[in-house]
């Protein structure tokens, strides 16, 4: 049996100084510090492997042979669900939304050569998704396996724990850390930032995967910390999903320029480049202000680049006219 978590990732993950990335935005140059939780090894790396450690733990100690998670088609959740699954000997089977044949690309190739099974769930909402999920749970028993169902996007109480040691590297890898800026979608990363690192100290931006992330923050960091956590002393910007959580916008396409040209950084266009936009505003309405220490939490998403037509499009423009 499996003891609480099980180890997949590479901790602590480096804090690296962004000098020409501040300077671009409007801060000092040693105001801004990237957290690379991109590179955190398995699968392509992400934030999401700091939940699975908690999530799939606990999944194990209950001796589960099948790990069965939800999201969207291009989901960072998914894919990581996946890479873990081939890692620990596992059936996985993700269950996502949508159809089948709409891209190839991105998550969705490596969820297959991970080995994953795909179950399309046809346009639903979340709960119809949730629903899908668990008949798929009842017939995997039917069957004679033994399921686990993961969380959507692995947030949970247990699963924001990963999150919490991550706000506990950043206490000790940036001394007098004012800001922690981090993309806001299922809740449980930020959730785990707001307990190690209090309320005021993490700015959440929202990238529209849930109706009512802030909720979800409250419910999985209270359960983390003495301190009361309510929704009106979150900070959290809801001004970067534009119209909806799978388009690219202006202000994420330019966020995915800037990183790139500055530091050689590659954001996703769902949720690190919707977290910079994010970061940008706040630094022209004063959310964020010169002279503080910020940190940028790089989640990872990579594969997901390539996935999204739109953004692959735009970096592609980059290099129109430049060949030999």
């Amino acid at each position: 049996m499996s003891q609480l978590p099980v180890p997949l990732g590479t901790f602590p993950t480096p804090v690296e100084p962004a000098p020409r990335l501040a300077a671009a935005l409007g801060l000092g140059p040693d105001d801004l510090w990237i957290k690379r939780d991109d590179l955190t090894g398995l699968g392509g790396g992400g934030n999401k492997i700091r939940k699975l450690e908690w999530t799939l733990g606990a999944a194990l100690a209950e001796d589960a042979d099948t790990l069965v998670t939800t999201g969207a088609p291009q989901s960072n959740h998914a894919r990581l669900t996946a890479a873990a699954g081939a890692r620990l000997g596992r059936d996985v089977v993700l269950v996502l939304r949508g159809s089948p044949g709409v891209s190839r690309s991105g998550n969705l190739a490596l969820d297959g050569l991970f080995g994953a099974r795909l179950v399309w769930a046809g346009d639903v909402d979340r709960a119809g998704l949730d629903a899908a999920a668990a008949e798929v749970c009842a017939a995997l028993r039917t069957a004679g396996a033994r399921p686990a169902l993961i969380p959507f996007g692995g947030s949970s109480v247990l699963g924001a724990r990963g999150y919490v040691r991550c706000g506990e590297e950043l206490r000790e890898q940036v001394p007098g850390l004012r800001t922690a800026v981090v993309a806001l979608g299922s809740g449980g990363t930020m959730a785990g930032l707001v307990a190690a690192l209090g309320s005021g100290s993490v700015l959440g931006v929202d990238v529209g995967a849930l109706a009512d992330p802030a909720a979800a923050v409250v419910e999985f960091a209270g359960a983390h910390t003495g301190e009361e956590v309510t929704a009106d002393r979150l900070r959290v910007r809801r001004d970067q999903v534009g119209s909806g959580y799978a388009a690219l916008t202006g202000p994420v396409a330019e966020a995915l320029r800037v990183a790139a040209r500055t530091e050689g950084i590659v954001l996703d266009p769902t949720y690190t480049g919707r977290a910079l936009a994010g970061l940008a505003a706040a630094v022209r309405d004063g959310g964020v202000r010169p002279g503080e220490r910020t940190v940028f939490v790089h989640t990872g998403g990579l594969p997901g680049l390539f996935g999204h037509a739109d953004a692959v499009a735009f970096a592609e423009e980059g290099a129109v006219g430049h060949g030999g």
